[in-house]
């Protein structure tokens, strides 16, 4: 019998980056280090996809357009040697909801310190996925309590044509400018991260994303995650883990009306299932849930492989009466 790939005795926090971590945008402390005004930035994003198709360009993807403008802002020098270190000292300055990032180190805890998990070998990764700078959330205070980024990234320094021939004299400059987009990631192509957590391509790259591989073998069973984001634009990951039996739950800003109404009507359509105030703190409505999801699912994880050893193991012989 082929031994199985992985355990599955993981548990996947799967985290929204913008109003779901925080209460605003992470590209704010770009703004303020420019002088940029962002209303005027954003306001300009959101007339790009019109602006492009009054010019005979029709498939422009809106969640990711801004990064092109954040290269066109860098080449006329507005945002003069922004590059991907200072990404990273920008990101230092985010500011986090209540709770965090303590609150991951909490969760991870909570299965590390109880013996039954221990037994097991269960524990908990937490995962951003982002439509946001990778490089920002990497630099920010919840860096060192998460297992994993997906989010959008620059190039600074592309080299230029020709620049494996030794014999090239076309100029190439040190200077570290981000000058074109390395990897974006949208609203829909979020799942794709979903995936690669699913398969253990995070971990081994070798495992192709788009393999066929048996849900016995894949490193973290969709049942096993717990999906957390704001709104409306995270459907199609909220759809792929209900359809797979993992958690979905929804936040919103506190005091916020608005966002309120938003994610009480995801929950009326059965898009999450359920919600609660950005608030990580002990014994917020949020928290609890959350713990207690990621306890649900390791007692699942341990009466599954309690199973399975006894399957395998069988019954000892006993003497007869």
């Amino acid at each position: 019998m082929p031994q199985q790939l992985f355990l599955q005795n993981i548990i996947a926090c799967i985290w929204d980056f913008d109003k779901t971590l925080i209460p605003g945008y992470m590209q704010a402390p770009i703004f303020e280090h420019y002088q940029v005004d962002p209303k005027k930035f954003w306001k300009e994003v959101n007339e790009l996809p019109n602006y492009y198709q009054k010019n005979d360009l029709n498939l422009i993807v809106p969640d990711t357009v801004y990064l092109n403008h954040f290269v066109t802002y860098a080449r006329e020098g507005i945002f003069n040697g922004l590059n991907n270190t200072l990404l990273r000292e920008l990101g230092a300055k985010i500011e986090f909801y209540e709770g965090l990032p303590g609150f991951f180190d909490e969760v991870k805890h909570l299965v590390k310190n109880n013996p039954k998990y221990q037994q097991h070998d269960i524990h908990v990764e937490h995962y951003i996925v982002s439509t946001g700078l990778r490089q920002m959330i990497l630099g920010s205070k919840i860096a060192p309590f998460i297992d994993g980024v997906w989010g959008c990234e620059f190039v600074e320094n592309p080299p230029p044509s020709g620049y494996l021939d030794k014999r090239s004299n076309k100029m190439h400059t040190d200077e570290k400018t981000i000058s074109q987009i390395a990897y974006s990631l949208d609203n829909t192509t979020k799942t794709r991260a979903i995936f690669e957590i699913n398969k253990g391509t995070n971990k081994i790259p070798d495992i192709d994303v788009n393999a066929k591989i048996p849900d016995e073998d894949r490193r973290v069973p969709i049942q096993n995650m717990i999906y957390v984001a704001d709104g409306p634009s995270d459907i199609p990951v909220f759809s792929i883990v209900n359809q797979f039996g993992g958690r979905t739950f929804a936040v919103y800003k506190p005091g916020s009306k608005k966002e309120f109404s938003q994610v009480n009507n995801l929950q009326k359509q059965g898009r999450v299932q359920s919600f609660g105030e950005a608030n990580y703190t002990a014994g917020s409505q949020t928290a609890m849930w959350l713990k207690n999801a990621v306890s649900e699912i390791a007692d699942q994880i341990v009466i599954n492989r309690e199973r399975a050893l006894g399957d395998k193991i069988g019954k000892p012989p006993k003497h007869l009466d």
